[in-house]
């Protein structure tokens, strides 16, 4: 593993501690029905059945398809209110992956990690995508979605300053950087959302970005 990105692609507009800045719950999601129903198909088909899944970044929701058997679902997010109200999570953990990227989980644990509209918080993503792929089993998958909403203070800047098309290139570079991985897949699809708003023009929806990558 080398690091990818240069000091200055890390940094925040808003530098305060990323826990004070998460320590009360937010019972939203930050994306749109139509986001959503992209990325449970996507884990339907690529998750499989009575799998072992790590929801990394998660909150009070998981957007796995609720009538697929998991074996185990843990969690990992800020705020343990929004996890523990999270009813897809077997179990969960809060951990700052900003100040510690190391996971304390077992090597080849889990079938599929997930990251969904999280990874543009990420300051030393290298570090942490190698440590999907080490938790990860031989064959498993690490499906990595985002849209283009963010909290705008907390995304680094290397994000901030990229436009979507690059900011999924980035996700493959980290795929690619961490070694490990298959050549990372990648998705990229406009809003599926019509709606009144959207034929007004006043709401354009959540366009859906997917990265994923298969450990070797």
């Amino acid at each position: 593993m080398s690091m990818l990105l240069q000091p200055q692609d890390r940094n925040q507009l808003d530098p305060s501690d990323d826990s004070q800045f998460y320590a009360f719950p937010r019972f939203v999601t930050h994306v749109d029905e139509g986001f959503i129903d992209r990325l449970k198909k996507l884990y339907r088909d690529r998750i499989p059945s009575h799998g072992r899944v790590l929801d990394l970044m998660s909150s009070w929701v998981s957007h796995l398809p609720e009538d697929v058997p998991y074996t185990e679902v843990v969690g990992h997010g800020m705020n343990r209110e929004e996890l523990a109200k999270n009813p897809q999570l077997s179990s969960y953990f809060v951990q700052d992956l900003n100040a510690n990227p190391q996971l304390p989980l077992a090597d080849a644990r889990f079938d599929a990690v997930l990251i969904a509209v999280s990874v543009q918080y990420l300051q030393y993503p290298e570090k942490v995508f190698a440590e999907i792929r080490r938790v990860l089993v031989p064959g498993g998958v690490a499906i990595v979605s985002f849209s283009n909403r963010m909290f705008y203070q907390k995304a680094i800047a290397a994000w901030r300053e990229a436009d979507d098309r690059e900011r999924l290139e980035l996700v493959k570079r980290y795929f690619q950087n961490a070694g490990g991985f298959g050549t990372p897949e990648a998705i990229a699809e406009p809003s599926a959302t019509p709606n009144l708003l959207f034929y007004l023009g006043l709401f354009q929806g959540d366009p859906f970005y997917a990265a994923i990558a298969d450990r070797k």
